[in-house]
């Protein structure tokens, strides 16, 4: 009696578990590959902002990609904290404000509620866009730069939340009568849903952005006003005399006896350490009087590290 044979167009059985695994793979793996994206990015705005206020070429430092997203943590602690913490608050608010809209003796107040809130989230992205482009406020604030810079997207991100609320409050309004086809209305406003929160992730994308660059550039200048506390102290010995301008180096030069390494210069400081070459500051420089030196690694001299100021002035 022959054997009964599987219908062609069943799958084999080999193949049916590892379409499974492969869809749930997917699930996991792209929003994984967002975030790492992200913080990658960030840990790259972060770098870049640092090291060139320094007077580094961050391209120069090759940093890993490991290194690159090492830096985006500590600089994404608290705008994160603020979003998250900024977000459950208004989510709880507009939440306990569509409950109670949505009680049936509040009907003309909830089109009240959506006709403000709609109008104003709009004024305010209005008002908004130009201000974004030009990078200040009509009327400038008295909290420093950083919250100048911050405040426009601010703006509009508050403005398209709350157009979005009114887009909920309308939606939920409208899907209340359940046996009714949906209308063109109603999927306009479900577009405009989307476009808001497009504009609200941009806008707050932008501010983050601009946030992990404003904390790179403070770090590097509190670094160098407080005379690169916790640099490395070297004292270079070079076979040639060096082309620098840095203030308060000290020359030593041994003679034409003293070996291959005649001239040794002190009072240096290490920046930053390339592939192909070391930046180096002086010790005595300040903020506003900084000259990097850009040495390269090769046999034309030597660098004696330490970490105390004493072994490197000799």
């Amino acid at each position: 009696m022959p054997e009964p044979q599987l219908p062609s167009e069943v799958p084999p059985p080999s193949r049916l578990p590892k379409s499974g695994y492969l869809e749930k793979a997917a699930y996991i793996a792209a929003p994984g590959t967002i975030v790492v994206g992200l913080l990658y990015y960030f840990g790259s705005v972060y770098t870049k902002a640092y090291y060139t206020t320094l007077g580094v070429l961050p391209e120069d430092l090759g940093f890993s990609f490991q290194g690159t997203l090492a830096n985006s943590p500590s600089a994404l602690f608290l705008p994160l904290w603020l979003l998250l913490v900024g977000g459950l608050t208004v989510l709880l608010l507009l939440g306990w404000v569509g409950h109670w809209l949505a009680m049936p003796a509040h009907v003309a107040w909830r089109r009240a509620v959506i006709r403000g809130l709609l109008a104003a989230g709009l004024v305010m992205m209005v008002v908004g866009v130009p201000i974004f482009f030009e990078n200040k406020l009509l009327v400038p604030l008295p909290h420093g730069q950083l919250l100048r810079e911050l405040a426009p997207a601010l703006v509009m991100a508050l403005g398209a939340t709350l157009a979005f609320f009114a887009v909920l409050l309308r939606v939920g309004q409208t899907s209340e009568a359940q046996s009714r086809p949906a209308r063109t209305g109603d999927r306009l406003w479900l577009a405009g849903g989307a476009l808001l929160l497009g504009l609200l992730t941009l806008c707050l994308l932008f501010d983050m952005v601009r946030y992990v660059a404003a904390l790179g550039r403070g770090n590097a200048i509190s670094l160098a006003k407080q005379g690169y506390k916790g640099m490395p102290y070297v004292a270079v010995h070079s076979r040639v005399p060096l082309m620098t301008s840095a203030p308060h180096i000290t020359l030593i030069d041994h003679g034409s006896g003293s070996g291959p390494y005649r001239y040794e210069y002190l009072n240096f400081r290490i920046l930053a350490k390339a592939p192909a070459r070391f930046y180096l500051v002086s010790n005595a420089s300040h903020w506003t009087d900084r000259d990097v030196v850009a040495l390269p690694d090769n046999d034309s001299l030597w660098m004696e590290i330490s970490s105390s100021r004493e072994a490197s002035a000799g």
